[in-house]
C-alpha cells in the first residue's frame, strides 16, 4: 500500500514511453499480496518490501534473478491537522513524544515491526502497550490519524503525505530511522516474462528518480 500512488505514476510514465503497454496495478496490504502470490494467483509481477519478496523468491513463487530494487521509503511521524507539534529531531525527543501520546497508530508492515522493536529497545513496550492501535492490513495509519482514532501515527512518509486532516511532523531521526526497501520481481505465473522485465527495469531506472522523490521516497 505504501507504493500504490508511486506505482500508478510509474506505470503512467512507462505507458507514455511505450504506448502499446497495457499495465494494471492492484494494491493491497503486503501480507495479503504475498499470500495471494504464494497461493498461485496469476500475476505478472509483484512489488513488496525486499524481505517479503526474497521469501517469495526462495519459495519459487517469484523468478530468481528478477528482483529489481525500486525505492527506499523512510518512516515519518504525523498528527492530526492543528494538533500540537512536539519536537521529534532526536531519539530522546521521539521517545518523549511517544510517552506523551494517549494513542499511537502503527502498521502491520515493516514500519510497524520497526516501531515495536524501538519500544522494546527503549524499555517502554509495557508502558505503551495499551495505547497502541494497529491499522488493519491495507488500511493506512494516516486514516487513523485523520479521524482522531490515534494522536500520533508512524508509517512510511509516502503513506502520510497529502492526506487531508494529517500533518507530517518529521522523519524519524537517522539514529532510529527504519527505511524500507521496496523491490519488484517477476511472478512465476507470468506468461510475458520479458515484457515484465522491461517494466521493472524502467521502474528501477534513473529516468524516474524525480517521480519517486515526489512521493517522499528515494531511488533504491
Amino acid at each position: 500500500m505504501a507504493t500504490r500512488h508511486l506505482l500508478a505514476d510509474l506505470v503512467a510514465a512507462f505507458s507514455g514511453t511505450f504506448p502499446n503497454a497495457d499495465v494494471s496495478i492492484e494494491s493491497t496490504g503486503g501480507v495479503e499480496a504475498a499470500r495471494r502470490v504464494a497461493a498461485g494467483e496469476p500475476f505478472d509481477g509483484v512489488v513488496l518490501a525486499a524481505g517479503a519478496l526474497e521469501l517469495l523468491i526462495a519459495q519459487g513463487h517469484v523468478i530468481a534473478g528478477s528482483r529489481v530494487d525500486v525505492v527506499q521509503s523512510p518512516m515519518a511521524m504525523a498528527v492530526r491537522t492543528g494538533a500540537a507539534r512536539l519536537p521529534v529531531d532526536t531519539e530522546d525527543a521521539v521517545t518523549r513524544a511517544v510517552l506523551s501520546a494517549p494513542r499511537i497508530g502503527y502498521s502491520t508492515g515493516p514500519s510497524g515491526d520497526h516501531l515495536l522493536a524501538l519500544f522494546e529497545r527503549w524499555g517502554i513496550a509495557a508502558i505503551v502497550k495499551d495505547r497502541l492501535v494497529q491499522a488493519r492490513p491495507g488500511i493506512p495509519v494516516a486514516s487513523l490519524v485523520a479521524n482522531g482514532q490515534v494522536d500520533l501515527g508512524f508509517q512510511q512518509l509516502s503513506e502520510l503525505l497529502r492526506v487531508e486532516g494529517v500533518e507530517v511532523i518529521g522523519l524519524l531521526p537517522e539514529a532510529i530511522q527504519g527505511t524500507t526497501t521496496f523491490s519488484a520481481g517477476v511472478a512465476r505465473t507470468s506468461t510475458q516474462v520479458e515484457r515484465v522485465r522491461e517494466l521493472l527495469a524502467f521502474m528501477g531506472s534513473p529516468a524516474v528518480a524525480a517521480i519517486k522523490r515526489s512521493h517522499g521516497m528515494e531511488p533504491a
